[in-house]
């Protein structure tokens, strides 16, 4: 027997409904599609409880989407509402589950969906904020969500990031670091979190990196050593954390 084993296959996941009961062709009222190669049990399946085996038969038969729109399990709501005519979608705005309404914030006109801004659920609301542009996205700087703010900064207007430079998150004011334009950029180099600092150490100007030279955290010394303009290398050579001292020389002896 050679000594490499041989890999047996993978066996196939079992076809269970939402309530992990074993499927059965027989029972399903589209058994004649099957014939038809549109489903196939354990793959292409919408009584399945896999997300992905339900969206393959509503890919197959976006038609019968309609048909499902208030199906007991949700994913099967979400799905079919990919699928269906945007004009049946109105009532699942108030569907219980969140991820029925995100589709219907994605796929709804932008007129219709307006509302769903002060919905409870975060995906939702970043759902509705992501058809939205310049100034409406700033409303969402206020999110009691960090989630919501990191995305808002994302597309909102550069300029008006300046207003989350102070957020309590973390988080948020490192994505602002990442956009805010370079006038206000210097302002932050003073933030208290040194993930802020290393990402504005990262996007600054090579001029205006001496403002953290000599900052605290050797992670920010250590990116500005990378980045900062030679003239101001000097005292960076000297550092007592021996990798940012090497790359300082290094950069002053090809300057």
């Amino acid at each position: 027997m050679s000594a490499r084993m041989v890999a047996e296959p993978e066996a196939p996941i079992e076809a269970l409904d939402w309530q992990g009961r074993p499927l059965r062709c027989q029972d399903c009222p589209h058994e004649d599609m099957h014939a038809e190669g549109r489903c196939d049990l354990g793959k292409v399946c919408v009584a399945d409880r896999r997300r992905k085996r339900i969206d393959r038969f509503f890919s197959n038969n976006a038609a019968l989407a309609a048909r499902y729109l208030c199906h007991p399990y949700f994913e099967v709501r979400a799905l079919a509402a990919k699928h269906a005519s945007i004009f049946l979608l109105a009532p699942l705005k108030d569907d219980p589950e969140a991820d029925v309404r995100v589709t219907v914030a994605y796929r709804l006109p932008l007129a219709r969906v307006k509302d769903l801004r002060f919905d409870p659920e975060p995906r939702v609301r970043i759902a509705v904020m992501d058809r939205l542009d310049g100034a409406e996205i700033v409303p969402f700087f206020s999110d009691t969500d960090y989630n919501v703010r990191v995305a808002a900064t994302r597309r909102a207007p550069p300029d008006s990031l300046v207003l989350l430079m102070h957020d309590p998150e973390p988080d948020v004011r490192r994505a602002v670091a990442r956009r805010l334009p370079q006038q206000h950029l210097s302002r932050m180099a003073a933030d208290a979190d040194p993930l802020v600092r290393l990402e504005v150490a990262g996007h600054l100007t090579p001029e205006d990196l001496k403002i953290l030279a000599q900052d605290d955290d050797m992670r920010v010394r250590f990116a500005v050593a990378e980045r900062i303009d030679p003239k101001f290398l000097a005292p960076l050579a000297n550092d007592e954390v021996a990798p940012i001292a090497e790359v300082a020389r290094q950069r002053l002896s090809l300057a």
